[in-house]
């Protein structure tokens, strides 16, 4: 099975200019004004096209916020541009940022690759399919779903916990990916982070 990471799709200067979106995005947003509006046609061809992002905050290596989407639904400028505002104001499991914690606060972006379905008949077969520090996971059940980038892989010691936090997340038992029949997409994500 393929082990390889996808190929990155941003040049260093689309990379840089997205960070550089969602570190202004953070800034107004953490004064509670409104973010500068984007004029897309004076951005680069990737960053008008749709796209879905993630941003992650950290502060001292601790997550501070983290805000996405799954699916492109509009330019990944924008989106980038949302999320970023999103991550800092929204995130339910931490406080707003405030302006004074800005410069402490580290952004890293990471653009999706569209989702597919994994197709598995038992719970042997979904371990073995999926590839730690690859693939994101989303499961769903119903209106349930919850989502992994793939960067918790290094945060976990593999699969099994992998799913049983995911699930955690997800409002079920952790073992319930061994008694149900979820859903399961995998996506890849092109990640990088301010130095």
């Amino acid at each position: 099975m393929n082990q390889e990471k996808p190929e990155s799709i941003l040049s260093k200067e689309e990379r840089s200019l997205l960070l550089q979106i969602a570190r202004e995005a953070i800034n107004t947003a953490s004064n509670g004004q409104e973010p500068a509006e984007l004029v897309l046609a004076n951005l680069p061809g990737h960053l008008q096209q749709d796209g879905a992002s993630f941003v992650t905050l950290t502060n001292d290596g601790q997550l501070r916020g983290c805000i996405g989407a799954l699916e492109a639904s509009k330019p990944l400028a924008l989106d980038v541009q949302e999320h970023a505002i999103a991550a800092a104001t929204q995130d339910y499991r931490f406080r707003n940022v405030r302006p004074e914690e800005v410069p402490e606060i580290k952004i890293e972006v990471s653009l999706l690759s569209p989702m597919k379905k994994l197709e598995y008949s038992n719970t042997g077969e979904l371990q073995s399919k999926l590839r730690p520090g690859i693939d994101g996971v989303t499961l769903m059940d119903g209106y349930r779903r919850a989502t992994f980038l793939p960067q918790v892989w290094e945060k976990v010691t593999g699969v099994e916990e992998f799913l049983n936090h995911l699930c955690i997340k997800m409002g079920a038992s952790s073992d319930y990916w061994r008694t149900g029949r979820l859903d399961v997409y995998i996506y890849q994500v092109e990640e990088f982070k301010e130095s």
